[in-house]
């Protein structure tokens, strides 16, 4: 046999410092395009990003050989030194401890997909708050306490 082949679609989510809505547009399209290029330069292709100015949504391949710690991680150091760095933000950023992954089978990457996209439309009906208990409760999750 000798070789390996891994296909792990995730869908991560992780939200701004105390839920402070600092993604605001410009800033948006570039911290996706930024993350997108970080996830990349990982061995991670995104197939999408999208989010609200509290938190992001982001779905990718990982890669067989790095921890979604260690993706997540490196992604959110590498982003809030970035904003920061550049002066992109009119306050401080930086992300909040914590985050949430899940595993999406290849049947269902089409459907998170399209729950991304449609970020703005879905959160005119929920706050963020109850779209993270909602998927939390739907995965039989029980949400760490920090």
């Amino acid at each position: 046999m000798g070789h390996v082949y891994t296909k792990l679609w995730t869908h991560a989510i992780f939200s701004t410092k105390n839920g402070k809505h600092l993604i605001m547009p410009p800033l948006e399209s570039r911290l996706q395009n930024f993350i997108h290029e970080q996830l990349l330069e990982l061995g991670c292709p995104c197939r999408a990003i999208n989010g609200m100015p509290d938190h992001i949504h982001i779905l990718f391949l990982q890669h067989a050989g790095k921890s979604i710690a260690e993706i997540v991680r490196k992604v959110k150091g590498s982003s809030s030194f970035w904003i920061n760095q550049n002066k992109l933000c009119i306050q401080k950023f930086s992300w909040q401890t914590g985050y949430a992954a899940f595993a999406v089978s290849e049947s269902q990457v089409q459907r998170v997909f399209e729950y991304i996209s449609n970020q703005k439309e879905h959160h005119q009906k929920e706050n963020f708050s109850d779209e993270y208990k909602h998927i939390i409760d739907l995965h039989g999750l029980k949400a760490a306490e920090e």
